[in-house]
């Protein structure tokens, strides 16, 4: 079943990262990321409602528990590393060409299993190094295309911030898996988007507004608020996935990947961008290294 939910979570965030591409096309990033905060805030309040005041949600999968301080600060963390790599991504997606950072952000089950190895001793057999070293084998040649464009991995700053976004969600991914093993979904679901919203304030007031009229110009767009519904779908059944005892953060990092599939289309589809055939290229060689590292931990 959490297999499952993986792949329909996968489904959701290409339809994020098309929604928040088309969002961050020629416009201004923190307002943007601002109100995806805001909006994703405004859907989970209403739970915390019902679930405090009322017993409409009581035995649910929708109702918000209360819980400590504790387990605030625990998914305060989580905002902050989410945050982190919200910040980081959509500077990218917004400067790069989506057929760039789809297949990037790919190679984050590679860093999450790494990082399973490290934290939680898990150790790499013969299919899982390939998986790996196909997938750093992809980053390599995806390099070769994007020069083709004028991008160059090692001088563009977006580059670095589409890597660090990977590594932050790499991040993300292993805490959710720790989190999940004591805390219900919707405190986390609900808790992380309303701490974001909170730290987004002071973002948006002090560095973006003062500066505004210097910088891209804000415009409103529909697509915003898509970005917002579909990364709570996307984060909640996420989330609902880990939950059950034997799911595995590797294996659901690597599904919830193939959005790159999404992704890549809407580049070519909507978006029209170039060097189609040597990027598919890459993508193959990105989700041929996730089935071997499928394959491994079978």
């Amino acid at each position: 079943m959490w297999v499952s939910l993986a792949f329909l979570s996968a489904f959701l965030l290409g339809c994020y990262d098309v929604c928040k591409k088309k969002s961050l096309d020629g416009n201004a990033v923190i307002p943007v990321l601002f109100l995806n905060t805001l909006i994703s805030s405004l859907i989970f309040i209403p739970f915390v409602i019902l679930s405090y005041f009322t017993e409409l949600l009581d035995e649910t999968l929708f109702y918000v528990p209360r819980v400590s301080f504790a387990t605030h600060s625990l998914v305060m963390l989580k905002s902050v590393i989410v945050l982190s790599s919200w910040i980081t991504g959509y500077f990218s997606v917004k400067n790069l060409p989506l057929t760039i950072t789809g297949p990037i952000k790919a190679t984050q089950p590679v860093l999450t299993l790494t990082g399973a190895m490290l934290v939680f001793g898990e150790r790499l057999n013969m299919y899982q190094w390939t998986g790996v070293l196909l997938a750093i084998l992809s980053f390599y040649m995806l390099s070769a295309s994007g020069r083709k464009e004028g991008i160059r991995f090692s001088h563009n700053k977006w580059i670095f911030y589409a890597v660090l976004s990977v590594i932050f969600g790499a991040i993300s991914g292993l805490y959710d898996k720790y989190l999940m093993k004591s805390l219900d979904v919707m405190t986390v679901q609900v808790w992380f988007n309303i701490y974001q919203l909170l730290m987004m304030i002071p973002i948006l007031m002090l560095l973006w507004y003062p500066r505004r009229k210097g910088t891209t110009r804000y415009t409103w767009r529909w697509s915003i608020v898509f970005v917002s519904v579909f990364l709570a779908l996307a984060d909640w059944v996420y989330f609902y996935a880990l939950s059950y005892p034997d799911s595995m953060i590797s294996i659901v990092s690597m599904i919830r990947r193939s959005s790159v599939l999404v992704t890549f289309a809407a580049g070519a589809i909507f978006f029209h961008e170039k060097n189609l055939k040597s990027k598919a290229f890459d993508l193959f060689l990105v989700l041929l290294g996730m089935i071997f590292l499928y394959l491994g931990t079978k």
